[in-house]
C-alpha cells in the first residue's frame, strides 16, 4: 500500500526535544537526574502529568497535584518553573519544516499528533499552517500512546493506517501506532530520521 500521509510528533521531532530542558532543570535545581521522567512514568495515566495532557486539570490544579506527587517521592520542586522551562524549548527544526513542505508539495497529507497542555497550545500556533490535521491531546482528551489518538488522526486525514507513517521520539508512542498497522520511525537524530523517511517516500526532503 502506497503511503499517502505523514504524521509527526512535535516535541523532539518538529521542535527541539524537551528532554534536554528537563535534565537542565534537574541540574539547575539540584534534583536527582532522571527524576522527573521517572515520576511521570511511575504515576502513569492517572498521574497529574497525564491528566494535564488530557485537559482534565487546569494549571493551578496541576501545579499542586504534580508537586504533591514529587513530594511523596521525596523531592521538592516547582511545577510552574518546570513548565516554563519546557516552553522555552519549543524551537522549530528548520530541516523538519522544509521536509513537511516538500511532502505536501508532492500531494501527500501531513498531520501533527502532540501530547500538550492548553497553555502550551499558543506556542505551537505558528506550526499549524504546515499540517492538514493538528491533533492536540489537551483538546481531544486523548494522549499518546492511546490508540484512539492515531485513529482520530487517520480518520481526519482520510487515510488507512497502512497508508500513514508516524515519526516520534518515544518508543511507547510508536509501538501502539505500529500495532494499528502504521509505519513508524523513531527520531533519535533528526537527520537520520529524515533520511529514513526519504527512503520510504522515494523523493528528497532536503
Amino acid at each position: 500500500m502506497a503511503l499517502r500521509a505523514v504524521l509527526f510528533d512535535l516535541g523532539g521531532v518538529v521542535v527541539e526535544s524537551p528532554f534536554a530542558a528537563i535534565r537542565a532543570f534537574e541540574v539547575r535545581h539540584h534534583l536527582p537526574l532522571g527524576f522527573i521522567n521517572s515520576l511521570i512514568a511511575t504515576t502513569g495515566s492517572e498521574g497529574a502529568w497525564a491528566r494535564l495532557e488530557r485537559g482534565e486539570l487546569d494549571m493551578d490544579s496541576f501545579y499542586s497535584a504534580f508537586e504533591a506527587e514529587a513530594a511523596a517521592a521525596g523531592v521538592q520542586l516547582s511545577a510552574g518553573h518546570l513548565l516554563r522551562a519546557l516552553q522555552l524549548t519549543m524551537q522549530p527544526r528548520p530541516a523538519m519544516l522544509q521536509a513537511i513542505q516538500r511532502i505536501r508539495a508532492r500531494g501527500l497529507r501531513t498531520g501533527a499528533i502532540t501530547n500538550n497542555w492548553i497553555d502550551s497550545s499558543a506556542r505551537v500556533q505558528p506550526l499549524r499552517e504546515y499540517f492538514d490535521v493538528f491533533i492536540e491531546s489537551a483538546r481531544t482528551g486523548i494522549r499518546k500512546p492511546d490508540p484512539r489518538i492515531y485513529e482520530l488522526a487517520c480518520r481526519e486525514l482520510r487515510v488507512r493506517f497502512d497508508e500513514a507513517v508516524f515519526l516520534d521520539d518515544i518508543g511507547a508512542n510508536l509501538k501502539s501506532a505500529r500495532a494499528l498497522g502504521m509505519v513508524t520511525i523513531k527520531v533519535t537524530d533528526p537527520n537520520s530520521a529524515l533520511a529514513e523517511l526519504e527512503g520510504l517516500l522515494g523523493f528528497p526532503l532536503s
